[in-house]
């Protein structure tokens, strides 16, 4: 019995392709199961079985490997570790493997079982269903002894052999992390830009940032520590062109080994590193300034910086992957990942092939296509200032130019900034405006919304969006949609009120304030329903505020639920817009909220002015045919009657039909009335949806009204201003208020009193002609409890109620002679799209606020669009 070899530990990285190599019989599938998950390990057995029936069919070896290849590739594409089980003796087949393995920059990795051939044979002799001719160990055998030395050269990162079966049974695999992945470090931190050899700016940022600075008996700086322990994060290019290359290096070694930083690297210092080193480089692009100023240093300082770049990772997974740090940026398909590929790419980044006017790569705008999660923080390029594009930012802003040093607060997304103290180095090409980073890149990508899709919220988890739902949004958005840069919000559908069981009545007020009552709601807002049409407003305080965050200026824009223009005319639009904005200016709002804009949610009248076509065609004909029509069996049924026929019946239903036809008639006239230019028309904000960095659709009820009042007033001042102006003026125009109030009524659901006051006042309402009210939890966003045979989720964010009259333009004349077929209306499907396109459009807003980019912020609000597709009842 061979002696027990002492234990070997075998590191494999936690995201790499590991290779097991050996001849049939030396226990590679054993070793499989004994160190690595099941679903980690695939089998060319396995794989030979699912196409042939039989894992020992070698006529099906082909096809066999064909599959082991495709999910080799797909678990490395999702970052997982995959083992492969099969002989491997032969070069072709690990040279596919290591192809795989590039192809997806993973670290191949070779585990070599070298068991002596006469056991392999005995234990493939012992095995019942596996009886291989006698030659075929001794030629793998031989495959595997002339592969042993040149396994490296193959590409194999890591090889491990054990030899014979003592060491194969005492191996021990220890996974390790990748040398990238920093998950583990969540901040926060100061991600600092390019600095290359400004260490007297590096240090003016570091005090602006908080830090305490350390020096040494020379009074060199050798570290900086944050009080509240931030971490620094240097983006590489700390070396070349500026005046103390060794200055810079020797602080953030310092701080570095201190624990106070991280540091990736970047090309200047990969090349820096490499002529140190003695290698053969071009000196050029500053790198003359570096060794020269070095070689006043000691050799033991040279040694130090020589050590320090050879250990520098070409980029780092922070925050638990949220936050990405590399020098010249890196998709998301190379996100923690390990190759020569990757490495150039972060060092380097990409070029298109071509070169300027000033002999320089063009370099390939990889950030308008990002369209991934974590946020990427990179230099290289340098830019005039820094600024967010697709979740990605540039904070390379030329220092050493002249321009200006810049960090990144993270998670704070705050950026600050020293002026470089001169020029130092003359830049080759200047810093145009057009620089990746310095504009929002494509707001709206084909991809980003094509397909069947599933969006996030934080609301109501995973909202389905059906692929037909889709098409028909895009075919909305790429044909009506007004510019969907602006596009930060659309508004949800609202489900009715319980249907109603009291007589005459479809939808009551008790309904709604039972239901809510039901989900633990005690507080509600009762908030009057305008006679107009949802309109979504967003305005400006000046011409560039919308440019800074949505990347186009402009005053702002009015558009419909659907994503269009409210308004044909850009000169109505902005004249409205201008109201807006000097209610805004008045009444302080801009200052309270500290933003240069504002997104509200409102109620645009009259309902002529957007849906004049609809009453002519629709309502104005069903009203001209009644009344034209029954006037005359009328006159018909009482002539008829006269002449002694009994015709009381059919008269009384005719008398009811024509009362009716009048009621409806009436009801849809209170939503027309005539408008030139501005007047006539009023807009009733309800809600102030956003502000820079802020949601505020989340807060209650009463705040967004008590913001919406102090609109109102300071309109209504403006005009009163215009007026006495245009009086001293004897000018004739006469300005009117633009912004009209929204009433409303808070109710106690558990108060009986307070609930027969909601009643009423919906009833004086629509005694009054009035359309009906909303009503919602003033808390806005609810969520019920769990337990006592409740799922919990979300409430509905409001109901509406409408008066009964109202409710015959919707259903027709003679609605109510039809109740109980009507009152059989199915609200389930329309409760749930209202609960959706809710979340969604919260879910919109939260991304707005957190300044992601215009992409992320689009894909919930294409989700409402294509919600909008569901096949629903319209009435409802």
């Amino acid at each position: 019995m061979a002696p027990a070899a002492a234990p070997r530990r075998l590191p494999v990285t936690d995201v790499s392709l590991v290779v097991l190599i050996g001849t049939s019989g030396a226990g590679k599938s054993t070793f499989a199961r004994r160190h690595f998950l099941p679903t980690q390990v695939v089998s060319s057995d396995f794989c030979r079985g699912l196409v042939a029936d039989d894992e020992n069919d070698q006529s099906a070896s082909a096809e066999a490997f064909d599959v082991l290849h495709y999910i080799v590739g797909k678990r490395l594409a999702a970052g997982r570790l995959t083992v492969v089980d099969a002989t491997n003796v032969q070069p072709e087949a690990r040279r596919q493997l290591v192809r795989i393995a590039r192809e997806h920059d993973v670290l191949p990795i070779a585990i070599v079982l070298d068991v002596p051939p006469g056991v392999c044979a005995e234990r493939n002799r012992s095995r019942p269903d596996r009886q291989l001719p006698a030659h075929v160990v001794p030629r793998q055998n031989r495959e595997l002894r002339r592969s042993l030395k040149g396994l490296e050269r193959e590409g194999f990162r890591k090889v491990h052999v054990l030899r014979g079966e003592a060491e194969v049974a005492a191996a021990e695999v220890v996974l390790e992390k990748r040398f990238n992945d920093l998950r583990h470090l969540t901040g926060p931190f100061d991600i600092v830009g390019d600095i290359h050899g400004c260490r007297s700016e590096l240090e003016t940022l570091l005090f602006r940032l908080g830090y305490s600075l350390t020096r040494d008996a020379e009074g060199r700086l050798v570290d900086a520590a944050h009080p509240e322990g931030r971490t620094a994060v240097f983006v590489g290019d700390l070396v070349d062109r500026g005046p103390d290359t060794p200055g810079v290096l020797r602080l953030v070694m310092g701080m570095v080994a201190a624990g106070h930083a991280i540091c990736v690297p970047g090309n200047h210092e990969n090349k820096l590193g490499r002529a140190l080193d003695g290698r053969k480089v071009t000196v050029s692009h500053g790198l003359q300034e570096s060794l020269d100023q070095l070689a006043g240093e000691s050799e033991e300082f040279r040694a130090e910086v020589r050590a320090f770049m050879r250990g520098l990772v070409s980029h780092y997974l922070l925050d638990g992957g949220a936050l990405v740090v590399c020098h010249a940026g890196l998709p998301e398909r190379y996100h923690g990942r390990a190759s020569g590929r990757v490495r150039s790419h972060a060092l380097y980044g990409d070029t298109t092939g071509e070169t300027d006017e000033y002999g320089l790569p063009v370099r390939y705008p990889w950030a308008e296509e990002y369209r991934g999660r974590a946020l990427v923080v990179y230099g290289h390029t340098p830019v005039p200032t820094a600024s967010f594009l697709n979740n990605t930012i540039c904070l390379d802003t030329g220092c050493v130019f002249g321009g200006s040093l810049t960090a990144l607060r993270y998670p704070e997304r705050e950026l600050v900034s020293v002026e470089a103290e001169q020029e130092w180095y003359a830049p080759v090409r200047p810093m145009i405006t057009d620089a990746p980073g310095a504009r929002e890149g494509r707001p709206l990508d084909l991809a980003d919304v094509a397909g069947r899709r599933t969006v996030e919220t934080a609301l109501h988890g995973r909202v389905a969006v059906r692929e037909e739902n889709a098409a028909a949004a895009l075919e909305v958005m790429s044909r009506f949609a007004l510019d969907p840069r602006l596009l930060a919000y659309l508004p949800p559908t609202m489900a009715p009120t319980a249907t109603s069981r009291r007589d005459g009545f479809l939808e009551h007020p008790e309904e709604a304030f039972a239901g809510y009552r039901a989900d633990g709601v005690r507080e509600v807002v009762c908030e009057e329903k305008h006679m107009g049409s949802r309109a979504v407003v967003l305005v400006a305080r000046d011409e560039t505020a919308l440019e800074r965050r949505f990347g186009l200026a402009g005053p702002g824009a009015i558009w419909t639920r659907t994503g269009r223009a409210f308004l044909a005319e850009d000169a109505l639009t902005a004249a409205v817009l201008d109201r807006v904005r000097a209610a805004a200016e008045r009444s302080g709002l801009f200052d309270e909220l500290d933003t240069g804009w504002l997104l509200l949610d409102a109620e645009l009248m009259p309902w002529s002015l957007k849906a004049v076509e609809l009453l002519r065609r629709q309502y104005a004909a069903v009203g001209a045919a009644a009344g034209a029509a029954l006037p005359e069996v009328l006159d018909a049924l009482e002539r008829a009657a006269g002449r002694g026929l009994d015709l009381a019946e059919l008269t009384a239903r005719q008398r009811r039909r024509a009362a009716d036809a009048g009621a409806f008639t009436e009801a849809y006239r209170r939503y027309c009335w005539p408008t030139e230019g501005l007047s006539g028309i009023r807009l009733a904000p309800f809600q102030v949806l956003a502000a820079e960095g802020a949601n505020l659709a989340v807060r209650p009820h009463d705040e967004h009204l008590a913001w919406i009042d102090g609109l109102v007033d300071a309109d209504a001042k403006n005009a009163d201003a215009k007026n006495a102006d245009a009086e001293n003026a004897d000018a004739e125009e006469h300005a009117e208020p633009v912004l009209h109030r929204t009433g409303r009524l808070l109710v106690d659901t558990a108060d009986e009193a307070s609930v027969a006051a909601g009643i009423a006042w919906w009833e004086g309402l629509t005694a009054a002609g009035g359309e009906g009210m909303v009503v919602k939890p003033l808390a806005s966003v609810v969520r019920t409890a769990r337990g006592e045979g409740r799922p919990g989720g979300l409430v509905q964010p409001g109901v509406k109620v409408r008066g009964r009259e109202y409710l015959r333009i919707i259903y027709g004349p003679d609605y109510t002679a039809h109740l109980d077929q009507l009152r059989q209306r199915a609200l389930g499907h329309k409760r749930s799209l209202a609960l959706r396109e809710y979340a969604l459009g919260l879910e919109a807003l939260d991304r707005l606020a957190a300044g992601e980019p215009l992409w992320r912020v689009h894909e919930p609000v294409f989700a409402v669009l294509a919600l909008e597709s569901e096949p629903v009842d319209p009435r409802l």
